[in-house]
């Protein structure tokens, strides 16, 4: 099926703003949907409210747009019902670790087999530029103009402790790892994270002076490396990214089933 089956062409152009990193996750996400040959009917896309929310409207899959920062709620409980379904849930910083944080932690903890793509701009760009769980000591946004003095989460670490049994991070710059990864996440049987440092120049850009889109797409190149690489090993200070955790462990849908045998005495 070409590419362009899988969208909703009477949505377009987008609502994002130009030089916004969101357009090419959800480029990335349709190559990789089509490079594994899924019918669009047996994929559910979920999404909360927020910018990276939005792509849920672009994909003619079934989808559910939803509440801020329940995405994986709703989602649990598409999967729970109908186990067959391949569920993605699309969700921003502020959407999946903020109000959505207990919500995260627990996905992983039970390792139900969704994948959920976090897509880090470090900032809420749809409503106006307020700092994030993940924007970091010391960013300006329109919540922090004397700047920000939280600490950041680490998404890649929070996932892993939590419990999730497949976890990656790239980012928009790296296109090509991109869509692998998405193409590993949805394959992984249990619950995938793959966060992807997406840039907003309209809002983080332009407050933190990290310059316009194209300046921020060569900041992920010189700020990150693969993880082991020698990059890495002469700059520690480098973000680290590709495959974190890739395991087997029982998978909560299968476990259910298996209950709900031994209730009817099977």
């Amino acid at each position: 099926m070409p590419v362009n089956d899988y969208i909703r062409k009477r949505f377009f152009p987008h609502m994002w703003c130009p030089g916004c990193g969101h357009g090419i996750v959800l480029n990335a996400l349709l190559r990789a949907v089509e490079a594994l040959g899924l019918d669009k009917q047996d994929i559910v896309m979920v999404s909360g409210i927020g910018c990276s929310a939005r792509i849920s409207g672009y994909v003619d899959f079934h989808s559910m747009h939803t509440l801020h920062g329940r995405a994986l709620a709703f989602a649990t409980g598409i999967k729970m019902s109908k186990p067959e379904l391949n569920v993605i849930v699309p969700m921003g910083d502020g959407d999946a670790l903020a109000i959505g944080g207990n919500h995260f932690i627990h996905a992983s903890r039970r390792n139900i087999d969704m994948t959920a793509i976090v897509m880090n701009n470090r900032i809420y760009g749809m409503t106006g530029g307020q700092f994030s769980p993940l924007s970091g000591y010391g960013t300006m946004g329109t919540t922090v103009p004397y700047g920000n003095i939280d600490q950041a989460f680490n998404t890649v670490d929070l996932a892993v402790s939590s419990g999730a049994t497949f976890v990656a991070r790239t980012t928009a710059y790296h296109v090509g790892e991109l869509e692998e990864f998405i193409k590993q996440a949805i394959s992984h049987k249990g619950f995938s994270v793959l966060e992807v440092l997406s840039q907003c120049p309209t809002h983080f850009g332009r407050r933190n002076k990290a310059g316009d889109a194209v300046e921020m797409l060569e900041g992920y190149k010189k700020q990150t490396a693969r993880i082991g690489s020698k990059k890495k090993q002469d700059n520690p200070e480098l973000i680290e990214r590709g495959i974190f955790v890739e395991k087997e462990q029982t998978e909560y849908c299968t476990e259910y089933e298996s209950v709900i045998s031994r209730a009817q005495g099977k």
